[in-house]
């Protein structure tokens, strides 16, 4: 949709947002064998529940809150009938869009957790590899091929393999993905982190790059999240929680994954931006200030926590605005400080979210409250952050604008 046109600030692509499973995604693909233990929503007397393996798992009712005041929000458990079917169902979800202004959207998952984690704690790998290929076939087929131009398929890879992971992306490419999710930080989840001496990713690195596959890493895809201290409020850890996020940028700003995956794409999801601004400017003062005793090999000592060796970027020659400018991407929700600092950020590298049907969703006003956020930003640069950029990135045409009721 050119810029000139009517309609070109009133609709916008949400890179975050989610979907509940419905309950066949995986009993209608796996083998008859593993139906007993493969996951299925059941009924039990003490409610509603996933069942896989010997797990029972609830659906918290954070995940589902859209259409809720937050008088009503609760982490406890809820049934599917509790929740809008916009949260599970595609033609629901694709009119409660519509109201929203929100012209396509990126999904991660629920049950599987935001990057498959819980396959990757299953006991069964055979079964669990069949499970991740069962939620990308659904993901690509059903959720997004129900409704092309809508929807921006995002997969699953098997945390635990990532040779398997590459040859799993490479099949999901083929038929049309553009995006995989990965954890914030694998170390919490029992998994080497992208720094590993032993290129433990480097398969599911090289197999991103060659199929253009961007990779999103959702806050809280490292199952954790960060507490101030061991007996701090709540309500404080979560507003701490953007600092998982921070943690995320600067891994990989320093990482060595760019400078040998030269076209590699991140996005960090719904961590939002403002904080980006102070971040890289305080990376751009470590590099000139530490660069040359971190050069010549010098361990940092007097402190209790102990580093061990890990790859790392040649901060000799790094220019952290450049890295970051080539392959980070960040994510908002409702954030007017990252809007009065875009210009130290860079409008190119900034997409919006809805966080559909999630505690923080700005949905059913998702499209007046991104731009509200971007009040006195030039139409060129609101038309980038509402829509271009993502277009861009995720090589996404979406589908001609709905007609308005």
């Amino acid at each position: 949709m050119a810029l000139g046109s009517a309609d070109a600030l009133q609709w916008m692509i949400s890179v975050d947002d989610h979907v509940l499973e419905p309950p066949g995604v995986w009993t209608d693909r796996v083998p008859a064998r593993y139906l007993d233990v493969a996951p299925r929503l059941v009924q039990t007397d003490a409610g509603e529940f996933w069942r896989y393996e010997d797990r029972l798992v609830p659906t918290g009712g954070l995940a589902a809150c859209a259409g809720k005041g937050p008088d009503f929000f609760t982490p406890d458990a809820i049934s599917y009938a509790d929740m809008l079917p916009g949260c599970y169902d595609l033609s629901a979800r694709l009119a409660d869009m519509d109201l929203a202004g929100i012209l396509a959207s990126l999904c991660f998952p629920s049950f599987p957790r935001f990057c498959g984690q819980m396959f990757h704690e299953a006991k069964d790998r055979d079964l669990a590899l069949l499970c991740v290929r069962a939620y990308n076939d659904w993901m690509i087929d059903e959720w997004c091929g129900g409704a092309p131009g809508r929807m921006i398929p995002l997969v699953l890879i098997p945390l635990w393999d990532p040779a398997a992971a590459a040859v799993e992306m490479e099949r999901c490419a083929a038929k049309g993905a553009t995006a995989v999710a990965f954890s914030e930080n694998p170390e919490p989840l029992g998994l080497p982190t992208i720094h590993d001496l032993g290129g433990y990713w480097d398969p599911f690195l090289r197999a991103a790059e060659e199929t253009g596959m961007v990779i999103c890493m959702h806050v809280g895809s490292s199952s954790q999240l960060p507490a101030i201290c061991h007996d701090a409020p709540t309500i404080a850890n979560i507003a701490f929680g953007a600092v998982r996020t921070a943690g995320t940028l600067l891994g990989w700003l320093f990482s060595d994954a760019f400078e040998r995956h030269p076209t590699l794409k991140i996005a960090l999801s719904e961590g939002n931006i403002g904080w980006m601004a102070y971040f890289l400017e305080r990376a751009e003062q470590c590099v000139e200030v530490q660069r040359h005793w971190i050069s010549r090999g010098v361990k940092v000592h007097g402190y209790d926590t102990h580093f061990d060796d890990g790859t790392a970027a040649d901060i000799s020659s790094i220019d952290v605005r450049r890295t970051f400018r080539d392959h980070i991407y960040g994510c908002f929700l409702r954030d007017r400080t990252g809007m009065q600092v875009l210009d130290l950020i860079g409008a190119d590298n900034v997409m919006v979210e809805s966080d559909y049907p999630h505690a923080d969703t700005t949905w059913p006003r998702s499209r007046d409250i991104a731009l509200d956020c971007m009040a006195g930003l030039d139409d060129v640069t609101k038309h980038k952050l509402l829509r271009a950029n993502a277009e861009k990135l995720f090589r996404f045409t979406p589908a001609e604008v709905p007609a308005r009721s």
